[in-house]
């Protein structure tokens, strides 16, 4: 199961598990249209609709893979979300030399909106998967983290904040659930090639042309990352959170 798979990093972890053979591959999204067209370019693929916010959809579309599949092997969990608003105004300070001036003025829409899928959405794909996975005594997650829980970017604190306690969740839950033969692990991703990125100002995207480190990651590097991890390959790997940032920085 990969959610956030209608595009993005979600979608390109989808098209590699179908091509590496995988027997079924739920691809879950809350834009269902999305998530279906993907699933359309593979006959082992299918598509639901799910918004990770939302506790008891989730519970619903994980039981459904129970009911269809008789076991969740992978989860993969993708979904998230930015804050445009946030990013504008960081870039339109950085364009007109004055300091980021954001916090005081964050609303709590903003805040929750952020919380809500990226932290409360991760616990509550967490705690979906554990539930059909412990009976099992196997499976593998890998969560979707940022590498702005490290750097935390100035302007971007309900951002960094959402990401660096999807990261400490992630470890918790790992020593929990490895007695259990489950893994946990995360990818933490510079700036990567999604919708997502595309929506980031100009004064913000070429604020990472660096030449000294690599350029914006591809979908699809991401995503090699994350089947790593799911693979038995990384079977000693628990708890882990990969900084995937291109040499940015380390952690």
């Amino acid at each position: 199961m990969v959610t956030g798979a209608g595009s993005g990093m979600g979608a390109a972890v989808a098209r590699q598990l179908a091509a590496e053979g995988a027997q079924a591959v739920v691809l879950a999204d809350v834009n269902g249209e999305g998530a279906a067209a993907v699933a359309k370019e593979s006959p082992a693929a299918e598509a639901v609709a799910c918004d990770v916010a939302d506790a008891v959809g989730v519970d619903a579309a994980v039981q459904g893979v129970l009911q269809r599949h008789g076991r969740l092997d992978v989860l993969v969990h993708a979904a998230g979300v930015d804050d445009p608003e946030a990013k504008q105004r960081i870039a339109d300070a950085l364009v007109e030399g004055r300091p980021v001036e954001l916090t005081d003025s964050l609303d709590d829409a903003s805040w929750q909106r952020v919380m809500r899928v990226n932290l409360d959405g991760t616990f509550h794909m967490l705690r979906a998967a554990v539930r059909v996975m412990r009976p099992l005594g196997a499976g593998a997650i890998v969560v979707i983290g940022s590498s702005s829980a490290f750097d935390t970017p100035v302007g971007y604190p309900h951002y960094a904040a959402s990401k660096a306690g999807v990261h400490a969740l992630a470890q918790a839950v790992a020593k929990e659930v490895i007695a259990s033969g489950i893994r946990v692990n995360v990818v933490a991703p510079g700036p990567t090639e999604t919708g997502m990125a595309a929506r980031t100002p100009e004064a913000l995207r070429s604020g990472f042309a660096d030449p000294r480190v690599r350029p914006y990651a591809t979908p699809e590097e991401i995503a090699d990352i994350a089947l790593f991890l799911a693979s038995d390959a990384a079977a000693n790997l628990v708890g882990a959170v990969l900084l995937a940032n291109g040499g940015r920085f380390t952690a």
